[in-house]
C-alpha cells in the first residue's frame, strides 16, 4: 500500500492532467478523507492549496514555508493514492479546526 496517509497532513499531490478552472500542476494539498477510508481505499480525498487566491468563505487562509497560502475547500476532489508524492507536514489544531468548520458549513448546512 505504500505510506501511510494521514488526515489533515500535507502531501505534495501531482494533480495533472486537469479540466478547465481545476488547480493544476503538483503543489501541496491537504488530506481530508479519515485515516479509516485512506487504509481501506486506494483513492485519498483531497483540497489543494495555492498561493494565488483572496479570502473566500471556502478558503481556509495560513502560512505555509513562509508564504500566504489558502487551503482551496471549494475544489475538494478524490485522488488516486499514486498522485501523492511525498509528506510536507501536518496542519496546526487551529488550522484543522478552520478546516472543519468551512467544510461543515459548506457541505452540512
Amino acid at each position: 500500500m505504500g505510506m501511510e496517509i494521514s488526515q489533515y497532513h500535507l502531501y505534495l499531490v501531482n494533480l495533472d492532467p486537469t479540466v478547465g478552472h481545476e488547480i493544476k500542476k503538483t503543489r501541496p494539498c491537504l488530506v481530508v478523507s479519515p485515516l479509516e477510508m485512506n487504509r481501506h481505499l486506494k483513492t485519498v480525498m483531497i483540497a489543494p492549496m495555492t498561493t494565488k487566491s483572496h479570502d473566500y468563505p471556502s478558503r481556509v487562509a495560513l502560512r505555509f514555508e513562509g508564504k500566504q497560502a489558502w487551503i482551496v475547500l471549494d475544489q475538494i476532489r478524490t485522488v488516486d493514492r499514486e498522485r501523492l508524492v511525498k509528506e510536507l507536514g501536518k496542519l496546526d489544531l487551529r488550522n484543522i479546526r478552520k478546516v472543519k468548520d468551512v467544510i461543515r458549513e459548506m457541505l452540512v448546512d
